[in-house]
């Protein structure tokens, strides 16, 4: 049988059907808690800690920079590596809202 994982030609051309890019897969457990958090707040502003009231995760908040659910909202002087971001319309989309 030839599921060796060596392919060529039309095999390695096709894609998967979806709504979006297939390069973008839609956002994790962690990631879509954290989004609709900005659901009922004004603007959209995404919290800066978690429930527990740990810091949330940075590479999670880039990780939802890069793929435009979020968008920096301003830089905080206070703290200039924190990263005060709010949901984008994508974002809003993704976790149910409007």
């Amino acid at each position: 049988m030839a599921g060796s994982g060596t392919s060529s030609g039309k095999a390695a051309a096709k894609k998967p059907a979806g709504k979006g890019s297939a390069a973008t897969p839609g956002p994790t457990a962690a990631q879509r808690a954290w989004l609709a958090r900005g659901l009922d707040q004004p603007g959209g502003k995404l919290p800066l800690f978690d429930r527990n009231g740990q810091r949330v995760n940075a590479r999670m908040v880039r990780a939802c920079l890069d793929r435009g659910w979020a968008e920096p909202w301003f830089e905080n002087p206070l703290k200039p590596d924190w990263l005060v971001c709010k949901l984008t319309r994508n974002g809003r989309r993704i976790v149910g809202g409007q």
